[in-house]
């Protein structure tokens, strides 16, 4: 039990550093092309980082990790039948799971600012919300 909750809280760590990192205050439309490239992959990193906390809470519970072509879109499925995540939170991810399949199989200059403003404006409210869900189920 110990290490799956040291494993959550590392990964809690590293989401609030690329929260600081999210939250410059600078209009995204203002950023050059290898600045812009850099909020999305940090932006990438952070739905990943939310991925990890739900497979952590999945194997401690003995839960199948979904696998194969869809085990992203799955993993949030079966996160949300199984109550370590509300409904809520589940369609608030999705925005970032579809961005993050755009990242992973699009050019970095194919980014659009005027789209990943919004993620990056609400990936503090999302994280807090998921985080409470999270905190729900283990106790923290």
């Amino acid at each position: 039990m110990v290490d799956y909750i040291l494993r959550i809280e590392a990964e809690r760590e590293a989401l609030d550093r690329i929260l600081a990192s999210l939250s410059t205050g600078r209009p995204l439309s203002s950023l050059n092309e290898l600045e812009l490239a850099g909020t999305a992959a940090l932006l990438h990193n952070f739905y990943n980082g939310l991925e990890n906390i739900l497979k952590q809470v999945i194997r401690y519970r003995e839960l199948v990790l979904p696998e194969g072509e869809s085990w992203h879109r799955d993993l949030l499925l079966i996160a949300t039948e199984q109550k370590i995540i509300s409904q809520k939170v589940a369609e608030s991810l999705k925005r970032f799971l579809a961005f993050r399949h755009f990242f992973s199989h699009a050019y970095a200059l194919d980014l659009y600012p005027e789209k990943m403003e919004p993620l990056a404006a609400d990936a503090a409210n999302v994280f807090s919300l998921f985080m409470k869900d999270i905190d729900s189920v283990t106790g923290e």
